[in-house]
């Protein structure tokens, strides 16, 4: 399929944020403390669908992963480390250009690709992940029918998104804005979709969920797995049968 997903004013703000992206405490600090704890779960995931021991540090050695949305690489720089062949796809020109510069100053190949997924060259992978992205897609729907089209036989399919509740509003939207802890016009509240929402999505592409977390803000550590889908959640699919 080749639907356009890209939504050019979403693409154009994330992608002003991207000399920005690799510093902890700028405007991608919010990613920055969100990201260890998505990497754990994502590791949970790669170890029971692939029986990988957990102290194993390379479990995706002789696997492809694609991270859609990459951003300037936060989660297609561990991957790698991780032993995948990593793809990462983005729709902010600004975006790639970072990506691939900090890739290149860690010494990781990384192929990094600017613009629609559909665009890719034809190729399956073992992974796919899509963190934060499909509430800022133009067509939800085509967008994970072309995430699932890019999953290999036996692969993982692993996304993340914040859930439409009147909590995430009034947190995610309009405090965390309102105190620049990410940057105002990052969310669209009306775009979130619920649990049920995004599940609907996926078995339409032929997936079925096997795995469903929250990821919820921790006093102790910033973020925690489990425990509330109110205001962010994680799951995993595979494909069906």
């Amino acid at each position: 399929m080749n639907a356009a997903t890209i939504d050019p004013q979403e693409a154009a703000h994330f992608g002003a944020l991207a000399a920005d992206w690799w510093d902890p405490r700028g405007s991608s600090a919010m990613l920055h403390r969100l990201n260890p704890v998505r990497l754990a779960y994502i590791r949970q995931q790669i170890d029971a669908h692939w029986h990988a021991d957990s102290r194993e540090r390379r479990p995706l050695a002789g696997r492809s992963a694609l991270d859609v949305g990459c951003g300037a690489g936060l989660l297609a720089e561990p991957l790698a480390r991780m032993g995948a062949a990593v793809t990462g796809v983005d729709a902010a020109p600004e975006n790639i250009g970072a990506a691939r510069a900090h890739a290149a100053g860690q010494g990781l190949a990384i192929a990094y690709h600017a613009g629609e997924l559909a665009a890719l060259p034809p190729a399956t992978f073992d992974l796919v992940t899509s963190m934060e992205v499909v509430e800022h897609v133009a067509d939800p729907a085509a967008f994970v029918a072309e995430l699932a089209a890019r999953l290999a036989p036996g692969g993982l399919i692993i996304l993340s998104t914040p859930n439409r509740t009147t909590l995430s509003k009034l947190l995610l939207v309009e405090a965390a804005e309102r105190v620049g802890a990410v940057p105002r016009g990052t969310h669209d509240w009306d775009r979130f979709l619920r649990p049920d929402e995004l599940t609907g999505l996926i078995e339409g592409a032929g997936l079925e969920v096997v795995d469903r977390t929250g990821l919820s803000p921790s006093p102790a550590r910033g973020f925690k797995l489990g425990g509330s889908e109110a205001l962010n959640y994680l799951l995993t699919a595979r494909r069906r049968g």
